[in-house]
């Protein structure tokens, strides 16, 4: 199982939207499940900080992953678009197997 985990800090009043964005109903899971090697997102927000967030994206492997992103390359970088205006800073944190 590959895991790619992301932080977020999200715009003050940003929080509700955000969460049905990256929540497990959100777009980005829609987009994810066009692929079959995809399994799960699990959105996480930090109880000492309401802003913060992190998602952990589970795949296959690396390679899946990155097949999908090569297939899907339109797609994420407009839904990525499409999401900045809730975050004021987000960045991979780590990728690795579990």
């Amino acid at each position: 199982m590959f895991v790619i985990l992301w932080e977020f800090e999200v715009k003050p009043g940003s929080e509700a939207g955000f969460e049905r964005v990256y929540g497990p109903a959100g777009a980005w899971v829609q987009l994810f499940q066009q692929d079959p090697h995809y399994h799960r997102t699990q959105l996480l927000r930090d109880v000492s900080n309401p802003l913060h967030f992190f998602t952990l994206d589970y795949w296959d492997s690396e390679s899946a992953y990155r097949r999908f992103l090569a297939c899907h390359e339109a797609a994420y970088r407009q839904l990525d678009l499409s999401t900045q205006a809730l975050t004021l800073h987000e960045r991979q944190v780590l990728s690795g197997n579990a």
